[in-house]
């Protein structure tokens, strides 16, 4: 019997993926739950391109002329600004989500390369407020092992309004994670599965959130900074809200941004890509005469020094990045290949972050699996591949003739996709030409 090879082919709209999810949830009848970023691809920094200088431009010889990095975090209202060597930083992420070899992995990382890290959902520990000489202590909707005593250790409050891979939604800690001290961190039962809420309990709107912003001024008696943090969604209105409410700095959070967990239709369906996001928040800014005096960190698939150079060209003080530290730190690689298998998964595929059994020890409060990744390994990981961004970032200034990373702007950037010349308001290639521009 001979099979007709019409029969064979695919249905685009119907890929083997969705039918998959389809059998899936009529087997289930929930929805699925997972960790990591989007993995459909999405417009990003790669559609944009430096022009390096030639003829009309004068580019900085990198052996023997300086290009500097540092960035100066709050300077709007508070007393003790953030003064970073290097323009990236390390995002929030939870203990509970994270264990703390890698919390401690981070910090140690962090201070090394002079910038800062910051908690998450779920309170401060020790090991990290040892490790991190800077520490951006978060303050959610939760208010899980939200401490007035930790408030005060901090070096910045970070006020999270939303995230990028769930804007709109809470987060998740399944009860395997919950061990007995996550559950005394974070008052809750152990071996629970909780969700934190979506919206901050005492505020729903700007106005509540400037009364908010006030009092953590207050308990801090107004030394450190104050941050606000968003999912990239409706950009331009949150971030003038942002600033009315009163924020040093402003976090915007692109749909590329990753998560310990969270249900699958919000990771791919909701956001927008960090590329049009900074782009947006940078015209909100401008319009209000406070770009530069509200500083702008942009995070959400952040993978290397060409991403964060082109983040900085468009308008940003700073990158943040969590997925990319995770990776440093070991996650996807492929060691322990069995334990991938027995998640039904393998290197390079893993999105298992909420299921407590990473492979490779970052995303677990198993002692064994956590001892996998020891403190000392995780800092030098993650403490090389930010010192690769760095000299990744300067490469590329200096090629546009820049003496600070800063000094980067839109001017030097060019689109390869029409596209990313539309969201980033940047012209074509070849062309003078920017898609949805009057000009």
């Amino acid at each position: 019997m001979t099979t007709d090879n019409k029969s064979l082919r695919p249905s685009a709209t119907f890929s083997q993926h969705v039918l998959d999810e389809i059998h899936r949830a009529a087997d289930e009848g929930i929805y699925e739950i997972r960790g990591f970023g989007a993995k459909r691809p999405l417009p990003n920094f790669d559609d944009l391109v430096f022009l390096g200088a030639s003829m009309s431009r004068y580019p900085l010889e990198g052996y023997r002329e300086k290009c500097a990095t540092d960035v100066v975090l709050g300077t709007r209202y508070a007393k003790k600004p953030i003064e970073l060597k290097i323009p990236i930083t390390i995002a929030g992420m939870s203990f509970g989500a994270l264990g703390a070899n890698a919390k401690e992995s981070l910090g140690r990382a962090a201070t090394a390369m002079g910038t800062s890290t910051t908690t998450g959902d779920g309170g401060m520990t020790e090991e990290e407020r040892q490790a991190s000489k800077t520490l951006i202590y978060q303050v959610l909707p939760s208010r899980y092992g939200l401490n007035p005593d930790d408030v005060r250790r901090a070096d910045a409050l970070e006020v999270v309004v939303g995230q990028g891979a769930k804007p709109g939604g809470g987060g998740m800690l399944l009860g395997h994670k919950i061990t007995a001290r996550v559950a005394e961190m974070r008052d809750l039962p152990e071996d629970i599965d909780q969700r934190s809420a979506c919206r901050h309990p005492d505020w729903t709107g700007p106005d509540d959130l400037k009364i908010k912003i006030q009092e953590l001024r207050e308990i801090t008696d107004w030394q450190i900074p104050i941050f606000i943090k968003v999912g990239a969604t409706r950009v331009s209105y949150d971030v003038a809200l942002a600033v009315k409410a009163g924020a040093d700095v402003i976090v915007v959070d692109g749909m590329q941004g990753g998560t310990a967990a969270t249900q699958d239709v919000f990771i791919e369906h909701v956001g927008i890509p960090t590329l049009p996001a900074v782009r947006m928040a940078v015209d909100a800014l401008q319009e209000l005469g406070m770009h530069r005096k509200v500083q702008l960190i942009i995070s959400g698939g952040i993978r290397s020094g060409a991403d964060a150079a082109k983040a900085l060209a468009l308008g940003a003080d700073a990158v943040s990045i969590g997925s990319a530290a995770m990776v440093a730190l070991g996650c996807n690689r492929a060691v322990f290949i069995e334990d991938y298998a027995a998640l039904g998964t393998a290197p390079g595929y893993c999105h298992h972050c909420h299921t407590g059994r990473c492979p490779v020890g970052i995303t677990t409060q198993d002692p064994q699996l956590e001892a996998r990744l020891q403190p000392e390994q995780g800092a030098r990981w993650v403490r090389n591949y930010l010192s690769t961004m760095v000299l990744e970032i300067q490469t590329l200034a200096r090629a546009c003739g820049k003496s600070h990373v800063l000094n980067l702007e839109p001017e030097d950037l060019v689109a390869l996709t029409v596209e990313a010349a539309a969201m980033a308001k940047v012209p074509l290639a070849g062309t003078d030409w920017i898609p949805g521009s009057n000009e």
